[in-house]
C-alpha cells in the first residue's frame, strides 16, 4: 500500500495554525492539522456552573502546571519570575484568552531604526494591515475607529459598552490629559456569522460558553473544515523528521490512543506557540541538525519576550458595576507607548482597563493582601471592594534577549515521554524601569479617576499569556530562524506562523498581530507555490 503523504501538514490548532490552515484551503490541498488537545464543549466552561471561580484556580486554571489536563505539557518555569499560561485544545489559548485586541503600532517593527535597540523586522505595518483588516472581518472585532494613537482602521462591529467603570476611569485620563479610547476586542457585539452577542456575563478568561468570544475553534475551524481541512485531536507531535537534502519528510507523532505514528507530508507548517515551537525543534535532532532542527544559528529558543505585566487595582466609593462585562475588555491607554527617554528607558507600554473580579475572588484576593479580614468586619471589608473595583494592567514591552531562553528539560517530561521545556527568562534594567513607570503611571490615573484605596504589584507571576520571539524571522540566515516569509533558513519546506517568529514584542496583546502575520505567510506561501522550495 503506498505510504500516505499529505501537501500541507499544520502542527498547532491555535490562532496561528487555524488562521494558516483557513487561508491555504482554497488552494484545494490536502491539508490536515494535528493538534495535541481536543474539541472543548462550550456546557463544560466555568460560567455554565455555580462553582465557577472554583474551576479557574483548578481544572480551567490557565497554567498547565495547575490545571494538569491529560493534553498539557508540564513547563519548568523555576528560573522565571513568570508562570507560564498556555492551552493544548483546539483553537489553542485563544479558548482562555481575554479577547482585547489592539494592534501593533508601526513603530513596533522599526525598533533599531527608531530607538538603537533590539532589531527590525523584515516587514512592516503597512505590509501586514490588509491582513489585520481581513482577519478582524473573519473572526468577528469589535470597536470604534478614530483611535489617533494607531492608523485608522474600521472595526467590523460596534465597540464594546464601557458601562460607568469605564466612563470613571475616562474621566481619570481626561483630567490628567492623556490617552484612552474604547479597546478593539475579539468578540461580537451583535449578532455575526450566526453567534449571538456578548451578554457580559465576564468569565471570559475560561471560555466562552455563548460563543461571543472570537476564539479560533468557533471562527477559523469551521470554514477551514468546511473548505475540506483535516483536523485531528489529541495527536501529539514527537519530533520533525528530515532527509539528507534539509527537506522536511513528516512528523512521529502518538495517536489518541498512544499509538506511535508517522505522517509524511510536502510541506510542514508549525504553529505550536513561542514555546511548544522550539520544544519540537529542539527535540527534533538528527545528524544533520544535532542542535535541533532549523536551528543552525543557534537561535531557537533565544531571545524569549513574556511582556511583564503590572497590577494597579483600585477601590472607589461608588458601585461601578465593575464585576460585569467583558473581563479584560474596555478601554485602554497608550499615553506611554512609544519612546521619551526622559522616562529613562527606551520604548513603552499599554494600560489595560480591566473589570472587576466576581465575589469568591475578590474575597480570597482581599484576605491574601490583608485588605478583607476573616471573622468580625469581613462583610463590610468585601461589599466596599466587590463591584467597586476596577483594575489596570501594565503591558511592558519586552526586549529580545538571548539570554532568555527555552531549553529541553533534562529530566522532566510530558506524559508520552517527550522532554517538557524548561524556561530562563529575567527582566532587564530597562524592563524594571518601564514597569515602576507603569504601576506609578497607573495609580495616578487610580486616584485622578477617584480611587480611594490603590494596590500594586509586578511582575504577576501568573502572567506569561504572550508567547514570544523564540524562531525569529529575518533576511540574514545567521541572525534569524525564517525569512520573510516564514519559512525557516535551513529546511526550505518548514513554515512557522506563530508568535515565535516575532523580532521585537510591542507594548500589546500580540494575538490580532500573529493571526495578521499568519494569514500573511499563508498568503506568501500561495503566490509562490510554483517556486516554493527554491
Amino acid at each position: 500500500m503506498a505510504e500516505d503523504i499529505v501537501d500541507v501538514l499544520i502542527i498547532g490548532s491555535g490562532a496561528s495554525g487555524a488562521a494558516v490552515a483557513w487561508s491555504l484551503a482554497d488552494t484545494k490541498m490536502r491539508i490536515v492539522c494535528l493538534e495535541q488537545g481536543d474539541w472543548m464543549n462550550p456546557s463544560d466552561y466555568p460560567s455554565t456552573r455555580r462553582d465557577w471561580e472554583a474551576q479557574i484556580t483548578g481544572p480551567f486554571s490557565t497554567s498547565p502546571n495547575i490545571r494538569k489536563r491529560a493534553h498539557d505539557y508540564p513547563i519548568n518555569e523555576a528560573e522565571s519570575p513568570i508562570s507560564i499560561v498556555n492551552f493544548n485544545g483546539v483553537g489553542g489559548s485563544t479558548v482562555f484568552y481575554s479577547a482585547h485586541f489592539p494592534r501593533f503600532h508601526p513603530s513596533d517593527f522599526k525598533v533599531r531604526s527608531l530607538d538603537g535597540v533590539a532589531d527590525d523586522w523584515p516587514i512592516d505595518y503597512a505590509t501586514l494591515e490588509p491582513f489585520f483588516a481581513l482577519n478582524d472581518r473573519n473572526i468577528g472585532v469589535s470597536g470604534l475607529a478614530g483611535d489617533p494613537a494607531i492608523p485608522a482602521h474600521e472595526p467590523p462591529l460596534p465597540p464594546v459598552p464601557i458601562g460607568l467603570m469605564g466612563e470613571t476611569m475616562a474621566r481619570g485620563f481626561n483630567k490628567l490629559g492623556w490617552h484612552w479610547w474604547p479597546s478593539d476586542s475579539a468578540l461580537v457585539t451583535q449578532p455575526y456569522e450566526g453567534r449571538e452577542p456578548c451578554a457580559n456575563l465576564g468569565p471570559c478568561h475560561s471560555g466562552c460558553a455563548k460563543g461571543a468570544k472570537s476564539s479560533a475553534d468557533i471562527t477559523y475551524w469551521p470554514m477551514a473544515r468546511r473548505a475540506g481541512v483535516e483536523l485531528r485531536t489529541r495527536c501529539r507531535v514527537r519530533e520533525i523528521l528530515v532527509d539528507d537534502n534539509d527537506m522536511a519528510t513528516g512528523v512521529v507523532y502518538y495517536d489518541e490512543h498512544g499509538v506511535e505514528r508517522r505522517q509524511r507530508a510536502e510541506v510542514v507548517v508549525l504553529a505550536c506557540n513561542g514555546v511548544g515551537t522550539p520544544r519540537l525543534l529542539l527535540n527534533s535532532k538528527s545528524a544533520r541538525f544535532p542542535d535541533g532542527l532549523a536551528n543552525r544559528s543557534g537561535l531557537v529558543g533565544k531571545n524569549l519576550m513574556l511582556h511583564p505585566w503590572g497590577l494597579i487595582s483600585g477601590v472607589f466609593d461608588a458601585p461601578l458595576a465593575s464585576r460585569f462585562g467583558p473581563a479584560g475588555c474596555c478601554i485602554l491607554s497608550q499615553q506611554f507607548y512609544e519612546t521619551d527617554l526622559s522616562r529613562g528607558f527606551v520604548r513603552g507600554y499599554n494600560l489595560q482597563i480591566t473589570r472587576g473580579a466576581g465575589p469568591v475572588t475578590t474575597a480570597r484576593t482581599g484576605l491574601t493582601r490583608g485588605q478583607i479580614p476573616w471573622g468580625a468586619g469581613h462583610h463590610e471589608a468585601f461589599a466596599r471592594r466587590y463591584n467597586h473595583t476596577v483594575n489596570i494592567g501594565v503591558c511592558c514591552e519586552d526586549l529580545p534577549d538571548v539570554n532568555n531562553t527555552v531549553t529541553l528539560d533534562p529530566d522532566l517530561t510530558d506524559s508520552h515521554g517527550i522532554p517538557a521545556p524548561k524556561v530562563t527568562y529575567r527582566l532587564d534594567e530597562n524592563s524594571r524601569r518601564m514597569l515602576q513607570h507603569g504601576l506609578d503611571r497607573g495609580s495616578e490615573v487610580m486616584t485622578a479617576a477617584g480611587a480611594t484605596d490603590i494596590y500594586t504589584e509586578g511582575p504577576i507571576r501568573l502572567a506569561g499569556w504572550h508567547l514570544l520571539g523564540t524562531a525569529r524571522m529575518g533576511t540574514d540566515p545567521q541572525q534569524s530562524v525564517v525569512n520573510e516569509w516564514g519559512r525557516c533558513h535551513d529546511v526550505r519546506n518548514l513554515f512557522i506562523v506563530d508568535g515565535s517568529v516575532f523580532v521585537t514584542s510591542g507594548g500589546v496583546n500580540p494575538t490580532s498581530t500573529i493571526q495578521a502575520v499568519a494569514l500573511y505567510i499563508a498568503d506568501a506561501m500561495k503566490q509562490r507555490l510554483a517556486n516554493l522550495f527554491d
